[in-house]
């Protein structure tokens, strides 16, 4: 078998800002929650879609929030994506697929952490993270635990990552450290760049590795000097952002390999979202 894991917080994102704005019956805006809902029934209908979690960050802030005043937070999301947050996690659940609403931790941890459980289960062939997010390469494991862009239709195993970020799976947490990764408010340190970064991962996978004195480095790098100064100066800087960086596989989740199988929707919750909220979704589900 093979487990899916979604990211249900990037697919309702990447909805809202995609597909058609949707009045419901109850004069709600329900258009992303629509196209999230038609998106899973498109998963399960995949060839071999049958174990499946959608982890969503219920609430944006997470413990991350606490130990670094400038990650990200939900200032600013638009007030019709926001109102939906909750209408996506029940029309997945009314689908019949298992979710893990996040508060403390985010929903890439909650990935993170099924595909390190799920891995160590003999029957489970290969686990798929469904979601393009560059963090979420910490968690790919050769090809038993891959990542998937389900919009560019475009899968990455460890060998994948190494060629799209420049350093392997490992590595990615003191990456973006380094580099900086917007999205979550995360700035790096100046001078430290993608190249510049790959090619010293390369050579010393994580901070701790990386010599304070660049006469002990052992690899040629343009600004050498300047980057290792840098680095000296905000070592402490880099190792937090790399703990900021660094996706938690100690979320409590209550699912068995067994409790992901898809064993069809909750055909009275469907049926009243539709009535009440959604409208038709004229959905194509797999028979059982």
């Amino acid at each position: 078998m093979k487990i899916h894991l979604v990211d249900g917080t990037y697919e309702l994102f990447r909805a809202f800002y995609g597909a058609p704005k949707r009045t419901g019956p109850d004069g709600r805006e329900v258009g992303a929650t629509r196209a999230l809902v038609r998106s899973m029934a498109s998963l399960l209908s995949e060839d071999e879609v049958s174990h499946v979690a959608v982890a969503f960050d219920h609430v944006i802030e997470s413990f991350r929030n606490d130990l670094f005043d400038g990650y990200k937070t939900g200032d600013g999301i638009d007030p019709l994506l926001r109102g939906q947050f909750e209408l996506a996690e029940a029309g997945c659940r009314a689908l019949g697929l298992v979710i893990w609403p996040m508060v403390e931790f985010e929903a890439d941890d909650a990935m993170a952490a099924g595909a390190a459980r799920y891995a160590d289960d003999d029957r489970v062939e290969q686990i798929v993270l469904c979601s393009p997010d560059k963090d979420l390469g910490q968690a790919v494991v050769g090809t038993r635990i891959i990542q998937r862009d389900r919009m560019r239709k475009k899968d990455y195993d460890a060998d994948g990552v190494r060629e799209k970020m420049g350093v392997s799976p490992a590595s990615i947490p003191d990456y973006l450290a380094l580099v900086g990764d917007s999205a979550d408010g995360i700035p790096g340190l100046q001078r430290w760049g993608a190249k510049s970064t790959a090619a010293v991962l390369t050579r010393y996978p994580h901070l701790e590795d990386i010599p304070d004195d660049v006469a002990a480095w052992d690899l040629e790098v343009r600004g050498a000097a300047s980057l290792a100064r840098v680095l000296a100066e905000q070592r402490a800087d880099a190792e937090l952002y790399r703990t900021l960086a660094t996706l938690r596989t100690d979320v409590p989740l209550a699912e068995s390999v067994d409790d992901l199988r898809w064993r069809g929707p909750d055909a009275a919750a469907l049926a009243a979202l539709e009535r009440d909220t959604l409208g038709d979704l004229r959905l194509r589900l797999p028979s059982m």
